[in-house]
């Protein structure tokens, strides 16, 4: 196990205050559903060059036409914030981006103006030549040469020959024909296209000063990405997963590759590691890529564990690479250089927290450099690496744009842009709580609790939701949710954990369930709802359960191993049966690893049956309503039929809610308020 240098630790059960803004007491309602077309969200800052300005985006749903209106604006981080939106001829804009001359570059009915953030009044337009496929040129570091990945066509399949009577049938035919895998994927039509059949992409370069493209590769395959120049501008690199793209059934792994100018390929890496987010050092001297083991390595060597990810550095010129964060057992994101060439940032979970992290690139401990309960999301630098600007996550209020010195200190908000919201709704009447409490065998596990809207003990007990996240490795965090806080609002204590599974805890913690899925994390969140009903005014005998893609597997799991735990349920894109799953989800891969093969195999069939909540509900209590969309292909609805079928044949109360045209993600605003209504419903009659 690798040792842990930073851990967000926190006191059993210790209360611990979210916002450090207390609401007026008398001032301020309770939030309602209506609110929902209110709230306004910021979007991922952008900070200019020389670090002055920070672009944003303001967006906010409309009712009447089920859309968004999105505003840009710009905010000084020196003197008083002064926020100005920019509008050209009235209208608003979006997509903002800087470029390297400070000025900054909107997108107005697709055509590109250039907006002097001094002096925003008088924009330029900026009329560029329209770009074949292939996307814009990359130019090298010598600046003589221009290079680009370009789909190129395959050769047509021949044709079947069919005689007339033949032909005016395969004509008359309504309907799909496929005979290749992968033959579905989320989100899109059913079946998914032969990828076999579609362009190949391939490198061509063309000299700076003008002339032919030249085709530099000759692979054949669809998936080339990150391609970058060397810092000698004598070849480029790139990533490919050869494997996978050779052969329908296989995983494959994602490796490096150089073409040299001249057209000779070389294949870097061939060890059964994926190696992404590539990039060479201001200097020219260092690459640095993100390794992690590869779902093809795992399946291949039936491994009962998913692998570490970690910072990789090594000479641009190819030799010994090192592991920065062999010592640290958390998961880096992608990294950034400094401008010396001396460290790289990048940012990571922490428990719930994600913070900015930086290590040295010669080696050394990774340096924690922000702190605190809060999420720093959509992180950004300035030039010279000397600020940062980001949104804050928190419970109890929605993002905001901050700014900082790179080493966290001198921290600034920017902006108030919920300021007149938040003067009518009181979000929390009493600040949300990251807790802690010990699982059946022992195990550590923190949550998050936010507090029915006028909480007082005395006045209890208050039923209580589980909000499981989704993955099963990701995790829930500081971050503002309206649903959440809806159902808040509305009396009931809302209850996130972070179970087994969860990432930010290490890689012992996240890989935990393998092989029984709902086990362990099952036991994590049982043992939560006695630990916190010790402590708060909970009502034992009424607690509900919820959640979304795994979040949904688990409740469902939830209800039908633990009947007598739960009052009500609303799994949404919930599983039941992973024996059917396998052969209908567009990712099979995660039972390929986790589960340990497919059905046919007999060891995989047994942990398939044991894990499936469809094979044990016959003892279910708790009211449920499923939530689903009609053309999900990830988990797809089938399973939610099944478990719908047996409490309805056992007499349970359940619902079924089915949203067309949805995939896995249930979307638009219409919907996501439609959505919220309904389960609120079902709570206030299964809770209340």
């Amino acid at each position: 196990m690798r040792r842990i240098a930073v851990f967000l630790s926190c006191v059993l059960l210790a209360p611990v205050s979210m916002s450090a803004a207390q609401p007026v007491a008398g001032r301020a309602r309770a939030l309602q559903a209506e609110d929902y077309y209110r709230m306004k969200s910021v979007g991922a800052p952008r900070l200019s060059p020389d670090g002055r300005w920070v672009a944003y985006t303001v967006t906010q749903p409309v009712e009447v036409t089920n859309t968004t209106t999105t505003q840009t604006w710009l905010v000084m981080t020196v003197g008083a914030p002064s926020e100005r939106r920019i509008q050209i001829n009235g209208e608003d804009v979006s997509n903002p981006r800087w470029g390297e001359d400070n000025r900054l570059r909107v997108t107005l009915k697709a055509t590109t103006w250039s907006v002097d953030p001094a002096n925003p009044a008088t924009p330029l337009e900026e009329r560029a030549a329209a770009a074949a496929a292939g996307g814009a040129w990359l130019p090298s570091p010598d600046g003589q040469w221009l290079a680009r990945v370009q789909d190129v066509p395959r050769p047509p399949a021949p044709a079947p020959a069919l005689t007339d009577f033949e032909r005016r049938h395969e004509e008359r035919f309504k309907g799909d024909a496929f005979d290749w895998y992968p033959f579905r994927q989320d989100g899109q039509r059913f079946p998914l296209p032969n990828r076999h059949a579609r362009p190949a992409t391939e490198v061509v370069i063309r000299p700076a000063s003008g002339g032919d493209a030249r085709q530099l590769t000759s692979l054949g395959l669809t998936g080339i990405g990150a391609l970058q120049w060397l810092p000698d501008s004598t070849g480029l690199q790139f990533t490919l997963n050869e494997q996978g793209a050779r052969d329908e059934k296989a995983y494959g792994s994602t490796d490096l590759y150089r073409v040299s100018r001249d057209g000779t390929l070389s294949r870097l890496t061939n060890d059964g590691h994926n190696y992404t987010s590539p990039s060479f050092s201001p200097d020219g001297r260092w690459l640095v890529y993100e390794r992690a083991l590869s779902t093809q390595r795992i399946v291949d060597e039936r491994l009962a564990h998913g692998g570490a990810q970690d910072l990789w550095v090594q000479p641009a010129g190819l030799g010994a690479a090192r592991n920065l964060t062999a010592d640290w057992d958390r998961d880096p994101g992608t990294p950034r250089w400094s401008p010396d060439s001396r460290h790289l940032y990048f940012t990571a979970e922490t428990g719930g927290a994600v913070h900015l992290f930086r290590v040295p690139a010669a080696g050394g401990a990774v340096e924690q450099i922000t702190s605190g309960r809060r999420r720093l999301n959509n992180l950004d630098f300035d030039r010279s690496f000397t600020r940062i600007a980001y949104t804050v996550g928190e419970f109890d209020r929605p993002s905001d744009i901050y700014v900082a010195d790179i080493d966290g200190r001198n921290e600034r908000r920017l902006t108030d842009v919920h300021r007149t919201f938040l003067a009518d709704v009181s979000l929390a009447t009493r600040p949300s709580e990251t807790v802690e409490w010990r699982s059946t065998d022992g195990t550590r596990i923190e949550g998050f609790l936010l507090f029915p809207h006028g909480y007082d003990a005395a006045r209890g007990p208050y039923p209580l939701i589980v909000m499981n996240h989704g993955g099963p490795h990701a995790a829930s965090g500081y971050g503002f949710n309206f649903k959440n806080s809806l159902f808040a609002a509305h009396g009931y204590f809302v209850f996130l954990p972070n179970f087994r599974s969860s990432t930010g805890y290490g890689d012992d913690f996240k890989w935990a369930t393998w092989g029984g899925w709902g086990n362990k994390d099952g036991e994590d969140v049982i043992a939560g709802i006695d630990a916190l009903a010790g402590r708060f005014a909970i009502d034992r005998q009424r607690v509900g359960t919820t959640g979304h893609s795994y979040g949904g597997i688990l409740t469902n799991w939830l209800i039908t191993k633990y009947p007598e735990r739960f009052k009500a349920a609303i799994p949404g894109a919930g599983e039941s049966n992973w024996t059917a799953n396998y052969a209908l989800s567009d990712i099979s891969r995660t039972k390929d690893m986790e589960f340990f093969g497919p059905p046919w195999n007999r060891a995989a069939l047994e942990v398939m049956i044991e894990q499936s909540p469809f094979f044990r509900c016959g003892n279910t209590r708790a009211a449920t309503l499923f939530v689903h969309g009609d053309v999900d292909y990830r988990v797809p609805i089938e399973g939610a039929i099944q478990l719908y079928t047996c409490l309805k044949k056992i007499g349970v109360p359940t619902k079924m809610l089915i949203y067309e045209g949805q995939a896995h993600g249930i979307s638009g605003h219409w919907n996501v308020v439609h959505r919220m209504l309904n389960e609120l419903r079902w709570w206030e009659q299964y809770l209340k």
